[in-house]
């Protein structure tokens, strides 16, 4: 949804002031939310006792929530705020811990869980113990994005030590690390996962484009230490597929979908929490990584923050060009449903991004599909590009800056006095909710304060990209949902000329028939003959409508019929039990 309504930033004097209350802040909080992160990182850190070296807690909490566990992403995701802080000379005292947590990851991918093992998926297992042993109890896994996000902050350590001539302990030490994860990433990216709350099972923007990212970044590293050809060549195929998928996460009503599956808007932080953690100033504005100034991401940040101003009790009173708090996705009802720390800096951290890409090209671009983002600050804006000399470069670049601050500010009117950070904010009284001092909420809080002056991480290599399926067949994914409707997806371009393309590449200059056939009558009883042919009239989904009997267990295939040739999934069958009523969500894969 669109504002509805832009306001002048000069009729709110008062927004002004949280440029100064987010400088004060910003002063006060970076030392504490650097000594609360290193609080939780095992085994000398104040909150992490028991904590082997270099295994980060997501938090000292230990009843509602229980959070005293090492996950895989809030790790990387720590770690690559150190890591970048320690490369770019910001912060060079993190190199004990840096070494610790290389030599824990080590141990934490060799450990059998319920996932699997190192050969067999187990690293997807989301969440450990803290004295590096498996969790088994009953968890939302596989989670695909810890794998990708671990290797990102292990690639930024590596350039950076070949930087420095350490070559040697990038080959021996990190590359394997780093190898095992990237090739669970180049087998598995096309398969489900649960996203990063741990809720939905389906495919999930923020994991595809870490995921892009990272095998993007491997080919480089892999090249530069002279791995093989074949590892290098495949790095590269499903680095292009992965970007191919990407787009099709992009939504017309203005918004990326976060998940593909779940029933929701799919209007969430997933995404701005995507952009940062892919921003390559290098790249500038490229839409087809979603970088943070580009006009896919500004809308969709748009649709983001709108989504929460008249949901929260604490947001009421502000303005439609004033910051306020934002949550996880509108839908949230855990603890309540609130905002939350870090996706509120995450809007404040993309924004601080894309004004240090506008002021280093000396220009920005409003487009079409971007305007809207643009109107809240000039409603009399039009379309066009704007030079850093023209007086709506200075007012558009001041008014955002202000913007920006104005999230800091409000995340620093619920920090308390001691400067931790929890995980939520109470959305009626703004008091902080559920985990205390959430290691991810201090990263977050730092890669914000830097972005804020200014500092540019090392490109990752997102400058020039485009979109290149060759090679195998883009993957293929059945969702179905009891509506009676089963979706045949192709992970294919969302653009008529790649759709085009993926033509050619899949089914030959034709599209293929399709057909489903089961184990009840509505299925045609297996039958080859008569199975169900389903429609490609919105190519490249495939659709059909079923009536289907409740409370059955159906078994069911999809079948490639070209002429006499007929091609059946491969074992086993599909299968579900029906509903007794409502609507039921299963994701298939084609085998």
């Amino acid at each position: 949804m669109l504002f509805a309504a832009t306001l002048s930033l000069l009729a709110l004097p008062n927004v002004w002031a949280q440029s100064s209350v987010a400088d004060a802040y910003v002063a006060s909080e970076s030392p504490l939310a650097r000594a609360g992160m290193l609080a939780n990182i095992g085994p000398s850190g104040s909150q992490s006792l028991g904590a082997f070296p270099g295994i980060v807690i997501a938090s000292p909490s230990t009843v509602n929530p229980d959070y005293l566990f090492t996950w895989t992403r809030d790790s990387a995701v720590a770690f690559s705020a150190i890591v970048n802080q320690f490369a770019l000379g910001i912060d060079t005292t993190t190199r004990g811990e840096i070494d610790d947590y290389v030599a824990s990851q080590v141990i934490v991918q060799q450990i059998p869980n319920p996932s699997g093992d190192l050969a067999s998926g187990g690293l997807g297992e989301p969440k450990f113990n803290i004295n590096e042993t498996a969790f088994t109890g009953p968890w939302g896994r596989p989670q695909r994005d810890g794998p990708a996000l671990r290797s990102i902050a292990l690639i930024t350590w590596a350039n950076f030590l070949l930087s420095e001539s350490n070559t040697s302990y990038v080959t021996d030490t990190l590359w394997p690390i780093i190898e095992n994860d990237l090739n669970y990433v180049a087998a598995n990216w096309n398969e489900s996962t649960f996203d990063l709350w741990e809720e939905l099972n389906s495919s999930s923007f923020f994991t595809t484009a870490v995921q892009h990212r990272v095998l993007h970044q491997g080919v480089s590293l892999a090249t530069a230490l002279g791995q093989p050809e074949s590892l290098v060549s495949n790095y590269e195929t499903q680095a292009n597929f992965v970007l191919c998928f990407l787009q099709t996460y992009w939504n017309t009503a203005g918004h990326i979908t976060a998940n593909t599956g779940g029933g929701r808007s799919g209007i969430d932080a997933n995404t701005v929490l995507a952009s940062i953690h892919t921003f390559d100033a290098a790249a500038g504005c490229d839409a087809l990584t979603f970088q943070p100034c580009s006009d896919l991401a500004l809308l969709n940040l748009h649709t983001y923050v709108d989504a929460f101003r008249s949901l929260y009790e604490i947001n009421s009173g502000f303005a439609s060009n004033e910051a306020v708090l934002t949550g996880r996705y509108p839908e949230d009802v855990y603890m309540g449903g609130n905002p939350w720390y870090l996706t509120t800096l995450a809007v404040a951290e993309q924004l601080y991004d894309s004004l240090i890409v506008w002021n280093s090209q000396k220009s920005l671009e409003v487009t079409s599909t971007s305007l809207a983002f643009f109107q809240i600050f000039d409603s009399s804006i039009a379309a066009g590009t704007y030079a850093s000399s023209s007086s709506q470069f200075t007012s558009l670049t001041g008014a955002i800056k202000t913007f920006s601050d104005g999230f800091v500010a409000a995340v620093a009117n619920h920090t308390p006095a001691n400067g931790g950070l929890a995980e939520q904010i109470s959305n009626t009284n703004g008091t902080p909710v559920s985990a205390v001092d959430l290691t991810w909420s201090f990263a977050a809080a730092l890669t914000t304060f830097d972005a804020r002056k200014g500092v540019v991480p090392a490109s990752w290599g997102a400058k020039g990209l485009s979109l290149s399926c060759a090679g195998e067949p883009i993957p293929q994914t059945v969702f179905c949902d009891f509506q009676r409707r089963c979706y045949y997806y192709f992970w294919a371009y969302v653009y008529p000329l790649f759709l085009a393309i993926c033509r050619l590449m899949l089914f030959g200059a034709r599209i293929e028939n399709i057909y489903l056939t089961g184990s009840v009558d509505a299925l045609e009883d297996w039958s080859t003959e008569t199975a169900l042919l389903m429609s490609s009239a919105n190519y490249p989904i495939w659709s059909i409508t079923v009536t289907l009997p409740a409370n059955t267990d159906i078994q069911y295939k999809y079948i490639n019929i070209d002429g006499s040739a007929l091609t059946w999934e491969s074992d086993p069958n599909n299968e579900f039990t029906t509903p007794a009523s409502g609507t039921f969500v299963t994701h298939d894969t084609w085998r």
